[in-house]
């Protein structure tokens, strides 16, 4: 393995932690003997290209610096390469970092477990989901939830996490149950009244939302979670314990797993990672051991 790596650092990632982040990691990589190349984009599509050069180039390892969302524009340069992945976790959500067991708001502490994971050959193998020619880490979301993240997205004020509480209550006002049509691996069809419909390649989503909390890395399957139709009522009841994982267990909550999935429904925006996808019909595919991953 070559002996530089390339940091591929969001500016504004969580009000600017993304460019501050990026100095205590490259010191902490620079003081274990790395060489440091920092790649910036003007925007999304130049910053891709930019990493992807890196990745073709032969960069020994991929470090995104930023959130969730950043995570996952690195992993469309080094899925299906054999390009180390690393992640320096600065945003608002992080489920990607905490699916992979490393420090979160914390970037001396990742950069040094970076440096010595890479000294130690300490990487292994991760599934990712993929929707058409796009990757995804964590969970693909429908449903109530996406329609939270489009209203937020909508918002100019508040900012932050505050402005997507207040999107969920405005949609738990207007929403009602959608007819969802989902079809696992080409063979057993669901048609069901539901609230959301989650598939999950990591197991949780918005900040610790453990969405599919018995999804595994490594399994080759998603777990996809389907919540029903439950009244408001049930849904304020049932949310706070998504951060548990415990909602599983609700009668209105049902989780199957397959590693194709197939999930429509009328008016409703797919996210993955946090990012809009598009709209509805959306197939995934899990594939196995898509991202080397450099772990801690």
């Amino acid at each position: 393995m070559t002996c530089e790596i390339t940091l591929f650092v969001n500016p504004t990632a969580g009000r600017g932690r993304g460019a501050r982040a990026a100095q205590p990691a490259a010191s902490a990589l620079r003081a274990a003997g790395f060489s440091v190349r920092t790649v910036l984009g003007e925007n999304a599509p130049d910053a891709l290209a930019r990493a992807r050069a890196a990745v073709q180039a032969g960069t020994g390892a991929l470090i995104a610096v930023g959130g969730d969302g950043m995570a996952n524009l690195a992993l469309q340069a080094v899925a299906g390469t054999r390009t180390p992945f690393g992640l320096v976790a600065v945003g608002t959500g992080n489920d990607f970092a905490r699916a992979l067991g490393l420090p979160v708001r914390d970037p001396a502490a990742a950069g040094r477990l970076i440096a010595e994971a890479l000294k130690d050959s300490r990487l292994h193998d991760i599934d990712l989901g993929r929707v058409g020619d796009h990757w995804f880490g964590t969970v693909l979301a429908s449903g109530f939830d996406s329609r939270v993240n489009d209203r937020g997205n909508r918002m100019r004020w508040p900012t932050g996490r505050l402005k997507y509480d207040l999107a969920l209550l405005a949609e738990l006002a207007a929403f009602r149950p959608l007819p969802y049509r989902i079809t696992l691996d080409d063979g057993e069809v669901r048609e069901a009244e539901a609230t959301l419909v989650a598939v999950g390649n990591g197991s949780s989503y918005g900040g610790g939302m453990r969405i599919c909390p018995g999804a595994d890395l490594t399994d080759g399957l998603f777990d996809v979670t389907v919540v029903g139709d439950c009244s408001r009522t049930t849904l304020l009841r049932v949310f706070p314990s998504v951060y548990r994982g415990t909602h599983v267990d609700h009668p209105e909550v049902s989780v199957v797993r397959a590693a194709k999935v197939e999930i429509a429904a009328p008016g409703v925006t797919g996210y993955a990672d946090g990012e809009p996808l598009g709209a509805l019909p959306l197939t995934a595919r899990c594939v196995r051991a898509a991202v080397t991953v450099i772990g801690p």
